[in-house]
């Protein structure tokens, strides 16, 4: 995988993914361009499946397609065995299954999420899925150990540098690790933080992002008023093209194969931010 997904990809948290029939011209021209700006991976955010990524597999050649994440809750996993199967033979091996547990406040089943991820990935196996194809987004230390023995890799999102490196620590050199790095394209600080809070503060309400924090030096102080400067500077990159490349370069530094940059704009989860795409290809090539 590590071969052809290349340094660089994009994270979409719904305009790549979303399924208005009107827009699929619309999302297969913006995955085209994200192709020829040289970037090798999309991956498609929030609850996200094979059937949102099909559609970006027909209108390319060259790039990979993940999900990040499919829920585990969202969808049966022999289901999910089937489309893995399916896309990859139609797309030449394109596509990715990222696998996640989603948090309590957003799924009812939420119950044991350790052990129903395991189970999860013993019935993917039973019904012919290759560990080589899926990869898993995983924080905690068991998770990631998990991602190492029994799929491709891990996928993160919403970690540090320093959290990086402690991935690679428990990964190990082989599999990969492909972090989720928010960017804001805006060089005065108090308008690239406001812009990061907004985007910050759904996750201050999920433990399992929280917990990550507290787990890898934060504090609880860190978490107020929509979250310290020092919380916001640490998980997203802003400022000017030299300061946002020198971002994404400390996470490749601390072991990253692969960085998924989200850009944040302020514009609503459906936006196609093209023009920020390819102001981002421009400061990385």
């Amino acid at each position: 995988m590590k071969e052809i997904i290349g340094k660089y990809g994009i994270w979409n948290g719904g305009g790549l993914r979303a399924e208005d029939p009107s827009r699929r011209g619309e999302r297969a021209e913006a995955a085209a361009e994200l192709e020829e700006l040289g970037f090798g991976a999309i991956w498609l955010g929030g609850s996200s499946s094979a059937a949102n990524a099909a559609p970006l597999l027909e209108a390319t050649s060259r790039v990979v397609v993940g999900t990040s994440i499919q829920s585990i809750w969202d969808h049966e996993a022999e289901a999910a065995a089937v489309s893995h199967t399916d896309l990859n033979a139609a797309h030449s091996g394109r596509f990715v299954l990222g696998l996640g547990v989603s948090h309590a406040k957003l799924a009812e089943q939420y119950r044991r999420p350790y052990s129903a991820l395991v189970s999860y990935l013993d019935a993917l196996d039973g019904a012919g899925a290759p560990a080589e194809g899926r990869v898993l987004a995983a924080l905690g230390p068991r998770t990631i150990e998990l991602a190492r023995d029994r799929a491709a890799g891990s996928i993160p999102y919403l970690i540090t540098a320093d959290q990086t490196a402690r991935s690679r620590e428990l990964l190990g050199d082989t599999p990969l690790l492909a972090p989720e790095l928010k960017v804001v394209l805006e060089s005065d600080p108090a308008r690239a933080r406001t812009l990061a809070r907004d985007c910050l503060a759904i996750y201050l309400g999920l433990p399992n992002y929280t917990d990550n924090f507290l787990r890898n030096g934060f504090t609880e102080d860190d978490f107020k008023d929509g979250g310290s400067d020092r919380l916001v500077d640490a998980v997203f990159a802003w400022g000017s093209d030299d300061r946002i490349r020198a971002r994404v370069d400390e996470f490749i530094a601390a072991g990253a194969d692969h960085v998924a940059l989200q850009v944040v704009d302020g514009g609503t989860r459906y936006d196609l931010p093209r023009q920020a795409w390819r102001r981002l290809a421009a400061l990385l090539a």
